[in-house]
């Protein structure tokens, strides 16, 4: 199993906070991979919120490459932040030249474009560059989005954390989302390391999802070219909420009933029986099978965590006011927000989803068979 571990907070912190609470989970991750979002920045970044952020790994020579193609298309460097590193890495992380992130100045042409037309660019261009790192080996690119930074790296976590100095006062966020990774595979590909992220959605998953195959087909028959890569199992759990949020016009109530919908008997005494009885039979492809426990974050900053049927992954929130953690483990949870109220801990259910919103005062759940709001 892996393990996870997310943190929303009204003031910004490092994300040696999320490197710290896995640390003291390591007995349920093997050290082998560490993935890292932070969004809703602090520092440097606070002042450049509508600037798209690009976050990835680079040889000398991928970065020529990058520099010259983000150059080509009217790209300008606002503001970077390269990490270079020691020659001699520590044992179990890979030798590389340079972690980088760089926020850019939209090219002026952008300038005629809605907001909706240049995000969507952004998504086609940061697929380009994975396309052309993966081609030559010489760039990672995990991100392309304002408001965002993404690091990944195989090796322990606090090693990768240390190594890279991630306690610098540049880098701090009032969303962090981490995962201790399991290695599950023979070699380890850094596009399969959660978190996942598209369009302003991220997932985080501990579990597996043997449904992939049918899920990963129906996504990719939907003509959106976001909906793909695919290297991991847990990556169609974003793209499943991307496309009932946005595309289908539900709240976070309604990903629940996409991915593990209720019994039929269940749907007949739902106030909204009619609704969710197209929805099981249209999205029954997305429908997914674990056990698996979620870990996400939405557009508007709220976090989330869900379980589904088979309940078998732990998972637990909890915090106070202007701060809560969803981690794997409540010992995540005591290292992060030891002065919390402990007996308000929620550990979500199958039927439920646990919410904390932007203005990070509560834990809010709602449970599947509730109401469901009014589409959007």
């Amino acid at each position: 199993m892996c393990r996870l571990f997310a943190i929303t907070s009204k003031e910004p912190l490092s994300p040696m906070v999320a490197v710290e609470a896995l640390d003291v989970m390591r007995e349920g991750h093997d050290g082998s991979g560490v993935g890292l979002f932070l969004r809703d920045l602090g520092g440097p970044f606070e002042e450049m919120k509508d600037a798209p952020i690009l976050s990835g790994i680079f040889t000398e020579s991928g970065l020529k490459r990058l520099d010259a193609f983000m150059m080509n298309l009217g790209f300008m460097t606002k503001y970077k932040l390269t990490i270079k590193v020691p020659k001699a890495p520590p044992p179990g992380v890979p030798k590389r030249d340079i972690y980088l992130i760089r926020a850019y100045e939209y090219p002026e042409e952008w300038d005629e474009m809605t907001e909706t037309e240049k995000l969507r660019k952004l998504v086609h261009l940061r697929l380009t560059l994975r396309g052309m790192g993966e081609e030559k080996e010489d760039m990672i690119v995990f991100s392309l989005w304002p408001d965002a930074v993404m690091i990944k790296e195989i090796g322990d976590p606090m090693r990768v954390a240390n190594h890279l100095k991630l306690d610098r006062k540049e880098l701090k966020a009032r969303i962090i989302m981490a995962q201790g990774r399991q290695n599950t595979n023979y070699a380890i590909n850094l596009y399969a390391c959660h978190p996942f992220f598209l369009e302003g959605f991220s997932t985080m998953t501990n579990g597996e999802n043997t449904a992939f195959v049918p899920i990963k087909e129906y996504l990719s028959s939907r003509g959106f070219e976001g909906y793909t890569g695919y290297q991991s199992d847990s990556e169609v759990f974003t793209h499943i909420l991307h496309y009932t949020l946005k595309n289908l016009g539900f709240g976070i109530e309604g990903y629940k009933h996409v991915i593990t919908p209720l019994a039929d008997e269940d749907l007949e005494a739902h106030p909204n029986a009619a609704l969710l009885k197209a929805l099981k039979h249209s999205c029954r492809r997305m429908i997914i099978d674990g056990p698996n426990c979620v870990i996400g974050s939405l557009t508007d900053h709220s976090l989330f965590m869900v379980q589904d049927r088979k309940k078998l992954r732990p998972g637990v929130v909890g915090g106070k006011p202007g701060t809560f953690a969803f981690s794997s483990e409540i010992c995540g949870l005591d290292a992060a927000i030891p002065d919390r109220d402990k007996t308000k801990d929620f550990q979500p259910m199958y039927l439920d989803t646990a919410i904390v919103g932007p203005d990070r005062q509560e834990v809010r759940i709602c449970r599947q068979t509730d109401p469901l709001p009014p589409l959007h």
